[in-house]
C-alpha cells in the first residue's frame, strides 16, 4: 500500500475539494437552467387575474409584460408615456386575447401612488414586475453627472422609491390571498465593480438587498419574490442595438429569465451572464486593482465617445 507525505496528501485534498467544487458547479447550473424550471414551473394566472409591469412599453419590461399575457394574465401597463401604453394595450391584445388596462405615471415624480392605487383597486394582481429603472445617459463620475441634483433625485425615485412603493400597494393583497409572485428588476452593475456607475449600482443594490428581504418575510406566507440582475440587453436604456450572446434581446433575456421564477430567488437571468458576472468577480478576486483599472477603461471609452457624440451633435444643432 503506498505511504504519501504531507505534500501528496495536502495535493491530494486540494484535488478532490476542486473537483468537489466543479461538480458542484454544474450540478447547480443544471438545476437552475434545465431541471428547476420543469420541476418549479409557475402557474402565473394561478396566482391572480392580473399581472401588473412597469416601465412595460420597452424592452424588459414590454416583453415581461408580453410573456405574462402569453401564459393567461391579464395585463395592467403601467409607464410614462399615453401614446407607447395604448400601442402596447393595442398590441398584447390582439396577440393574446387577454384584458388590458392602462395606467400613465412618471415614476421621476412624487405623489403618483395615490393615483396608481386608486386605478388597481378592484384588480386581483397575482404577479407584479417592478421593472421601471432609469440609468446614466452615459458613464460618468460622480460629481461631474449632467444637471446633478436632477439626475440623482430621478434615479432614486425611478429604482429605489418605485419598487419600495409598489411592492407596498400591491403586496398587503397578495398576502390575504396567500398567493402571488413579485418581480424586481435590479442590475448585474450591483453584483461587480461599477466605476462611472455608482449612484445607479447602488440603487440596484437597494433593489437587492430589498427583494432579499421581501422574501425572507413573505416566502412562507406563499407569496414568490424574485430579484433579477441583468448583463446587458438590447434596449433604449443600454443603448445597445445589436444583438450578441452577452448582450441578447430583451426577448431572448425575459425568456430565460421567467422561466427561473420559482426556482431562484436571486439571478442574472441568462446563463452567459453569469459566466461574465463570475468571471469579473473572479478577476477582481485575484487581483482588484486590476479588474478596477479595466472597467474604469472601458468605462472611459464609452464616455469619451458619448460626449464627442453629444458635442458633435450640439455643433451641427448650432450649424
Amino acid at each position: 500500500m503506498a505511504h504519501y507525505g504531507y505534500l501528496e496528501k495536502l495535493g491530494l485534498a486540494f484535488a478532490l475539494a476542486l473537483l468537489f467544487y466543479i461538480v458542484k458547479c454544474i450540478v447547480n447550473v443544471v438545476y437552475t437552467y434545465v431541471i428547476g424550471p420543469v420541476v418549479n414551473k409557475v402557474d402565473f394566472k394561478s396566482k391572480g387575474k392580473w399581472a401588473l409591469v412597469t416601465g412595460s412599453t420597452d424592452g424588459i419590461g414590454k416583453e415581461y409584460a408580453k410573456e405574462l399575457a402569453a401564459r393567461g394574465c391579464d395585463i395592467v401597463l403601467v409607464s410614462r408615456s399615453m401614446d407607447k401604453l395604448k400601442a402596447t394595450a393595442t398590441e398584447i391584445q390582439n396577440d393574446y386575447k387577454v384584458n388590458t388596462k392602462i395606467v400613465q405615471a412618471d415614476f421621476s415624480e412624487e405623489g403618483i401612488y395615490d393615483k396608481i392605487s386608486k386605478e388597481i383597486a378592484d384588480l386581483e394582481i397575482g404577479t407584479l414586475v417592478n421593472n421601471v429603472g432609469i440609468s446614466y445617459s452615459y458613464p460618468e463620475y460622480f460629481t461631474d453627472i449632467a444637471d446633478w441634483e436632477n439626475t440623482v433625485t430621478t434615479m432614486i425615485r425611478a429604482n429605489m422609491v418605485s419598487v419600495t412603493r409598489m411592492t407596498g400597494i400591491i403586496l398587503p393583497d397578495m398576502v390575504k390571498r396567500g398567493r402571488g409572485v413579485v418581480i424586481n428588476i435590479g442590475s448585474g452593475s450591483s453584483l461587480i465593480p461599477s466605476p462611472l456607475l455608482t449612484v445607479y449600482a447602488a440603487c440596484k443594490a437597494y433593489v437587492d438587498k430589498f427583494s432579499e428581504g421581501i422574501d425572507m418575510e413573505y416566502n412562507k406566507k406563499g407569496i414568490i419574490v424574485q430579484c433579477v440582475l441583468p448583463g446587458f440587453v438590447c434596449s433604449n436604456m443600454s443603448g445597445i442595438r445589436r444583438a450578441s450572446l452577452l448582450a441578447p434581446t430583451a426577448k431572448t433575456f425575459v425568456k430565460s429569465a421567467i422561466s427561473l421564477v420559482g426556482t431562484t430567488s436571486k439571478t442574472v437571468g441568462y446563463f452567459p451572464h453569469a459566466i461574465f458576472v463570475n468571471t469579473i468577480n473572479s478577476i477582481y478576486g485575484m487581483s482588484g486593482r486590476f479588474a478596477v483599472w479595466l472597467i474604469t477603461r472601458s468605462m472611459e471609452n464609452t464616455r469619451r465617445k458619448a460626449l464627442k457624440k453629444y458635442k458633435n451633435k450640439r455643433e451641427k444643432n448650432i450649424a
